[in-house]
């Protein structure tokens, strides 16, 4: 192994580390932040991002083979049409 090869291999993971923890502490600071109209959307894309951290650099999707990617869809398919139905069943109580 390389030297670039081995400061790729420590400093990849600190990076998507560091990523997480300041989406932590955007997550953090707006929840004290007061009841805004688009307060629920923020958190949900901070959510997402870190979501796709983990999914893109933990568990390697960005190398996966096509079906394992495919795997990953469906499951994100799949529980959204799952909220959807829980939005819908909702909405009509």
């Amino acid at each position: 192994m390389t030297r670039e090869q081995r400061a790729h291999v420590i400093l990849a993971p600190l990076k998507v580390w560091a990523g997480l923890l300041v989406l932590l502490g955007l997550t953090f600071g707006y929840a004290y932040l007061p009841h805004g109209p688009i307060k629920a959307e923020a958190s949900l894309g901070i959510a997402a991002a870190k979501a796709l951290l983990i999914a893109i650099f933990f568990m390697q999707l960005r190398k996966a083979a096509w079906l394992v990617r495919l795997a990953a869809m469906a499951g994100v398919v799949w529980v959204s049409f799952l909220y959807m139905i829980a939005l819908a069943d909702y909405l009509t109580r």
